[in-house]
């Protein structure tokens, strides 16, 4: 269930958001929803994603060489000699 809500903004924002749909195929009731959920999203998931590739990409050979068998194939296997390919 949703809930409406209703704000007022100047005619030249909401100039700059129609503008902004339109450009990716969207609604101005969308981009709004969006920067909402932005708004309220827990500020600790900030750059985790980029935490997690890192750290990843930081321990890889120590994970292959723990799990042999299972070490998946890497993008960048032209880069890391005797990695699987």
């Amino acid at each position: 269930m949703s809930k409406s809500v209703t704000i007022r903004v100047p005619e030249e924002l909401h100039a700059q958001l129609q503008e902004r749909a339109e450009t990716e195929g969207t609604t101005v009731t969308a981009l709004i929803t969006e920067a909402a959920r932005n708004a309220v999203r827990d500020p600790r998931l900030e750059g985790a994603a980029e935490v997690f590739r890192q750290f990843v990409a930081d321990n890889a050979d120590a994970f292959d060489a723990a799990f042999l068998d299972d070490a998946p194939a890497r993008l960048d296997a032209a880069e890391a000699p005797g990695r699987a390919a």
